[in-house]
């Protein structure tokens, strides 16, 4: 708290890449992998309310293709291997790539929403 008694807010950073709760920037963020918790256990926060779906997919797909092709591009050019090999190395590259992206993502996403929202007051907190 504040000396102005309101709750202080968390770093977006903090709160992004820690996956935690946007106010306080303590509490869990995710009940289970991307499902959001109903609100935070340490400040109460309602949390499902600002959920943002899959937004943050559509960046990290985006990002994640642009690598992918261009790391592709690479090797092709470089050794000139069979399909076979490429399918083994870019599949699991993309799917813990997204895995691991998407957490954080989707968590800056909430706490960008949380610090920006436009003054509405979003789950009654």
């Amino acid at each position: 708290m504040s000396e102005s008694g309101q709750l202080e807010r968390a770093s977006l950073l903090k709160a992004g890449f820690g996956c935690r709760c946007p106010r306080c920037g303590k509490g869990k963020l995710y009940a289970r992998f991307l499902t959001v918790a109903e609100r935070c256990s340490v400040c109460g926060l309602e949390l499902k309310a600002r959920d943002t779906g899959d937004g943050p997919a559509v960046f990290i797909v985006l990002i994640l293709g642009f690598i992918v092709v261009a790391l592709a591009f690479v090797v092709e050019l470089l050794w000139g291997p069979p399909m076979w090999v490429h399918l083994l190395l870019w599949i699991p590259f993309i799917v813990l790539g997204s895995a691991l992206m998407l957490l954080p993502a989707k968590a800056l996403f909430i706490a960008q929403h949380y610090r920006h929202r436009s003054g509405e007051d979003v789950g009654g907190d």
